[in-house]
């Protein structure tokens, strides 16, 4: 919670959810689908280092529902969440091995349409069991909201969470049989029977989309008994800072077109050059070329170091992003130029930790 309320003072995209809210188990048979999941980060996201106490909460419709015009869905997603159920281990009254099976939200309010512009807000209340999963846990990931949003397979943001969640440990791996496996993305047992099925569908859909958006790859490896596969271990990887500008710079793009990036099918617009002493769309006012000295001179890009650097100095960040950038550093100006500086500062903070 600490970590969560720090996160919130940085006013950036990145939030803390704890490490034992997200290894909590469906029920056999149940599960959240992608809009509830993401309903779910955003509420944990809202909460923030106050999530653990026994208080309301609340978030604007407008935040939820992004893009789209109505708030019909919100409904269905909260009571999804209502309905869920999710289990942990536990101890009986008698000292015994138990399973204790709860839900995740209390109580929710939902301001019903005015007719006046005003989308409204949500207000809800975390059930006692999922404020002392949250209180007790020792670990915590740390989630990229315009990741969370972006990913459109609800397995994928589950392994999503599962690998932010060990990126940073000694030991970045997950092992599970395939009992746990569907237990942790909620697979139902009756459909991805046969596991070429499920690694078509759910695992290689789930990499695609992690390589695409996260902070780190991921991979596997089977184990089998006979032709059986029993177990896998996954491994999480942090991506290079080159790998991390790459990232910032997608999930800032529309996602649209994100798919056909990810499998390399976009079509390509030749655009005739312009006419000499025209000017050119992709300059703007600002900011020019990354400066050869100390960039504590340069208002904006000292501004981005210092607010996305974590501390660091800010002109060890600029040599180090000169140095990885190499002569690309020459065509980069612009918005361009902004969001590669970004993100490379965040790739940077989050490979080194605080200085």
């Amino acid at each position: 919670m600490r970590v969560a309320q720090a996160l919130a003072k940085r006013e950036t995209d990145e939030f803390a959810k704890p490490g034992n809210l997200i290894e909590v188990r469906f029920v056999k048979g149940q599960s959240l689908s992608l809009t509830a999941s993401r309903l779910l980060a955003l509420m944990i996201l809202t909460a923030g280092g106050d999530a653990w106490r026994p208080v309301s909460h609340r978030l604007r419709k407008a935040d939820i529902r992004r893009g789209h015009k109505g708030n019909e869905r919100i409904s269905d997603m909260l009571e999804e969440l209502h309905r869920t159920l999710f289990s942990v281990d536990d101890l009986s009254w008698r000292g015994r091995k138990a399973t204790r099976r709860f839900s995740l939200i209390q109580s929710s309010k939902e301001e019903a349409e005015d007719g006046k512009g005003e989308t409204g807000w949500i207000e809800w209340e975390f059930t006692p069991d999922a404020r002392k999963l949250i209180q007790e846990s020792e670990t915590y990931a740390v989630l990229n909201r315009q990741a969370v949003l972006g990913f459109r397979s609800a397995y994928a943001l589950k392994l999503y969470e599962l690998g932010a969640l060990r990126i940073y440990r000694r030991q970045k791996t997950w092992r599970c049989d395939m009992m746990a496996l569907r237990a942790a993305l909620g697979i139902s047992p009756d459909i991805y029977t046969d596991f070429a099925q499920l690694r078509r569908k759910v695992l290689e859909k789930a990499k695609s989309e992690i390589d695409q958006l996260a902070h780190f790859t991921v991979t596997w490896q089977e184990f089998r008994r006979g032709r059986t596969v029993e177990e896998l271990e996954f491994t999480f990887e942090a991506k290079s800072a080159p790998d991390q500008i790459r990232r910032v710079s997608e999930l800032e793009r529309h996602s649209a077109g994100r798919r056909p990036r990810r499998e390399g099918t976009v079509e390509k617009v030749i655009v005739p050059s312009p006419v000499q002493g025209s000017s050119s769309n992709e300059q703007r006012e600002g900011v020019g070329t990354f400066p050869d000295g100390s960039i504590r001179y340069h208002e904006t890009l000292a501004e981005i170091a210092r607010k996305y650097g974590g501390g660091w100095d800010i002109d060890i960040i600029a040599r180090a992003y000169r140095e990885t950038t190499g002569d690309r550093l020459a065509k980069l100006s612009g918005s361009k130029l902004e969001k590669s500086w970004k993100g490379f500062c965040e790739a940077f903070a989050a490979r080194r930790g605080r200085p």
